[in-house]
């Protein structure tokens, strides 16, 4: 038996009762999936799917907010002196990558494996925390989580595309936050600290004139000496979770015709931050080191760290869980708040043909987020 269902016997000394109330909550999670498979919702189009979730908690007895296509509910009952935590997945999904043997939209239960698209990236999670959310807040069980925080619910969009009628536009509707649990796909292993992003183009100014005779400023050896630069630029601050910072030039455009020498050349940086810099700061780095022009994109997307520390972060490597950091990008960027990032499935699934989560990732998820916050 493991530790977690000795938990859970010991907590409800009911071993049945549990085992049947976890089951039956296994199966409305897949069910509920299965109908979020079944229609289209990528990102900026997400209303059905909404509107899925919103029918599904009110059918609970509950009373769901929604903002745009973002839509969230507040447990039953707010104690004072204890902290509210933010259970958080989003419901959006990329489109359908190439390489599918099955139908994206028409899920598909095979032996424990359901495919279908968003069933790992992020609809395992989703279900999940929700009906984690749902057993802890369920008022016939609030004397046996006497520890248990304040929690909101919420299946946010727009994730995928970092759109701001995503979280970001819901978070100064909600009660003040002290924490917040991320699902993504992570094989339920917690992410403690997360790599941000930020997006920088790179102008080159040149003369142009003609290829056959030695004149004109060539734009492209300019790109090509600071690409240079980048290539083989340091950041110094290392992070013991996340590593070093990684800048990478993705993108280069210039020239119009063969015989023209270009005089101009725009090419792309892709930096990957960790906790140690702020967004700012690395383009302030970068831009002194290059002689093109720099204009970031955004500064939004920063990265994340939670003090190893704090309670949830203990109790999870209590449970033998390893705390570590993530490369990926998710909705921790946009909080204000300590956060871990934890959820079924794996991350390599994500964005792949032929997506899938298992029914025992799903069961055992629920009882790992039900024990993570029955005592915070």
């Amino acid at each position: 038996m493991s530790c977690i269902m000795i938990y859970f016997v010991t907590l409800h000394q009911e071993k049945t009762k549990y085992v049947m109330t976890i089951s039956e909550r296994t199966n409305e999670a897949m069910e509920l999936l299965c109908r979020l498979v079944s229609v289209r919702s990528f990102s900026g189009d997400e209303g059905v799917a909404a509107d899925i979730v919103e029918e599904y908690l009110r059918r609970k007895g509950l009373t769901p907010c929604r903002h745009g296509n973002n839509v969230w509910v507040v447990g039953r009952e707010h104690c004072e002196g204890r902290p509210t935590v933010l259970l958080d997945a989003h419901i959006d999904t990329v489109r359908p990558a190439a390489g599918w043997k099955r139908d994206p939209f028409s899920p598909q239960l095979e032996g424990e494996r359901l495919y279908g698209l968003g069933t790992n990236d992020d609809g395992g999670s989703l279900v999940s925390l929700m009906q984690a959310f749902l057993h802890l807040t369920d008022p016939e069980l609030t004397s046996a989580y006497p520890s248990a925080p304040n929690l909101i619910f919420m299946a946010s969009c727009e994730e995928e595309i970092s759109g701001r009628g995503g979280i970001e536009s819901v978070l100064p509707l909600l009660p003040p936050i002290d924490f917040a649990v991320v699902g993504e796909p992570t094989g339920m292993q917690p992410a403690v600290a997360e790599k941000g992003l930020m997006v920088i183009d790179v102008d080159e100014e040149g003369v142009s004139g003609h290829a056959a005779r030695n004149e004109g400023v060539n734009a492209i050896y300019k790109a090509v000496d600071d690409i240079e630069r980048i290539r083989h630029h340091e950041f110094s601050r290392v992070s013991p979770l996340l590593g070093p910072v990684k800048a990478t030039v993705t993108i280069v455009n210039a020239g119009t015709q063969h015989n023209v020498v270009p005089a101009e050349c725009r090419f792309t940086i892709d930096v990957r931050s960790n906790e140690l810099y702020t967004n700012q700061e690395l383009f302030d780095e970068i831009s002194q080191l290059l002689q093109g022009r720099t204009t970031a994109r955004s500064f939004r997307l920063g990265s994340s760290r939670t003090d190893m520390n704090h309670p949830i972060v203990r109790r999870a490597m209590a449970l033998g869980l390893k705390p570590f950091g993530s490369p990926t990008l998710s909705n921790q960027a946009f909080m204000p708040f300590e956060s871990i990032k934890i959820g079924p499935g794996d991350s390599a699934r994500s964005h792949s043909a032929d997506e899938f989560i298992c029914r025992h990732e799903i069961e055992e998820s629920i009882r790992l987020y039900t024990e993570l916050l029955a005592q915070m």
